[in-house]
C-alpha cells in the first residue's frame, strides 16, 4: 500500500469519527439534555464540556484539521482527488473547526464561568436561554459540515480506487 493511500484512509477515518461525534450530539444527546430542568441541563453541559477535553477527542478533532490539508497537499496534481480534499478541508476548517473555536468554545467558556450552585432559578433559566439554542444550532452546523467533509473524502477515496 502506498503511503498516500494509507494517509487518505487515516484522514477518512478521523473525519468520520469526529463527524460521528457531532452527529450523535445532534440526534440524541441534545434531545436528551433538552428534557432536563435548567439546573440539570447546565450541570450536565458543564460536565460534558469538561470531559470532552481529552486526548481521544483532540486526536480526532485536531487530527482531522491537520490531516485534511496534509492529505490534500500529498494529492496535489491528482486533480479530482485533490479537489475533493481541498473542498473537504475548507468545509471542515470553516464549518467544523472554525464554528467550534469561534462559536461553541466561547459559549462553553461562558457556561464554565456560570456559578450554578449559587445562582437563582431565574439566573439559571436565563443562562440556559443564552446558551442552549445557539450551542445546538452551531452543533448542527458542525454535524452537517462534518457529513459534507466525509462525503468529499469518500469521493477522494473512490477516485483514488481505495
Amino acid at each position: 500500500m502506498k503511503m498516500s493511500t494509507f494517509l487518505l484512509i487515516i484522514t477518512a477515518t478521523l473525519t468520520a469519527l469526529i463527524g460521528g461525534l457531532f452527529y450523535a450530539y445532534s440526534c440524541s444527546v441534545i434531545l436528551g439534555l433538552g428534557k432536563l430542568s435548567d439546573i440539570e441541563y447546565l450541570k450536565s453541559m458543564q460536565s460534558i464540556n469538561r470531559e470532552i477535553l481529552n486526548p481521544v477527542f483532540f486526536m480526532s478533532f485536531m487530527g482531522t484539521a491537520a490531516l485534511l490539508p496534509v492529505t490534500m497537499f500529498v494529492f496535489r496534481g491528482q486533480s479530482p482527488a485533490f479537489m475533493f480534499l481541498l473542498l473537504a478541508s475548507l468545509v471542515y476548517l470553516i464549518g467544523v473547526f472554525g464554528v467550534t473555536i469561534f462559536g461553541n468554545v466561547p459559549l462553553n467558556n461562558q457556561l464554565e464561568q456560570f456559578d450554578i450552585v449559587n445562582s437563582s432559578v431565574e439566573a439559571a433559566k436565563k443562562m440556559r436561554t443564552i446558551f442552549e439554542d445557539r450551542w445546538n444550532f452551531l452543533n448542527h452546523i458542525r454535524s452537517i459540515s462534518s457529513a459534507i467533509s466525509i462525503i468529499l473524502v469518500i469521493c477522494a477515496c473512490i477516485w483514488n480506487k481505495i
